[in-house]
């Protein structure tokens, strides 16, 4: 990646400035691994690349609820909370309605009657709640600042991006992360199905058995023990006990 001193100084000015804080901005999101580190991610780059942005959080929402996940300072909690328990405020309008909402002075925006004066009170003038765009998480990024007026429309333009760039590395994010459950879901029942083997191969070998007689002893030792039947299927590997059943030796 280029670094800022790389541009020549006749090349610099508004629109290098723009092309090097979206790819600084994109690789710090698509780079930052796993959901909840992405979400972390998001609100740390609102703090760092808008200037207007005291702190941020994130509104996400999961069948049917709101949720918190991350947010950058203590303030933040308190100012989600107010909105959740209230059902008012910008960043629940913009989930709701698929758009961005700037409150220029909370104090006197009539549009939250609730939740403006009590933001104020808390020390939050100003808050830009930007709905999260792309095929996976629904929220909102949610950037607050103390003064009035704080977001210029230079800010406005980057927590549009921002918020941009962060509903597709969710997206990416999610799908990694399905991958691996994925992945680790096939890689426990291919380890089930080993130790099954394994234990059907000792019961019929000492017993004298067929493996569906051998898989019906670890199926009924499975019921009577209430325990999975890869359990009694380790457990038979590990220590060559028969697994009990609940029947006697003849019943058996």
């Amino acid at each position: 990646m280029a670094a800022r001193d790389d541009f020549p100084a006749s090349q610099a000015g508004p629109t290098t400035e723009l092309i090097l804080n979206f790819t600084q901005t994109a690789q710090g999101l698509f780079l930052a691994g796993g959901v909840e580190l992405t979400l972390q991610a998001v609100v740390d780059l609102a703090v760092a690349t808008i200037e207007g942005c005291d702190c941020a959080g994130l509104f996400v929402l999961k069948a049917g609820r709101v949720t918190t996940p991350v947010h950058t300072d203590t303030v933040v909690a308190e100012l989600d909370a107010l909105q959740i328990s209230g059902h008012e405020g910008p960043c629940l309008d913009s989930i709701a309605r698929g758009t961005a909402f700037y409150a220029e002075d909370l104090a006197g925006d009539h549009r939250w009657p609730n939740f403006g004066p009590a933001a104020a009170a808390i020390g939050v003038r100003s808050l830009l709640a930007l709905c999260l765009s792309g095929d996976g998480t629904v929220g909102a990024l949610n950037l607050y600042a103390r003064y009035p007026l704080a977001f210029g429309a230079v800010d406005r333009a980057r927590g549009l991006v921002l918020a941009g760039l962060a509903g597709l590395a969710l997206s990416v994010a999610e799908a990694h992360e399905e991958e691996a459950r994925r992945a680790e879901n096939l890689r426990q029942a291919l380890v089930t199905r080993e130790l099954i083997g394994q234990a059907q191969g000792i019961l019929m070998e000492r017993e004298r058995i067929t493996a569906e007689q051998a898989f019906d002893i670890l199926r009924r030792a499975s019921q009577h023990l209430n325990t999975k039947l890869r359990e009694v299927a380790q457990q038979l590997v590990e220590t060559g006990e028969r697994p009990q059943t609940g029947l006697s030796s003849t019943q058996a």
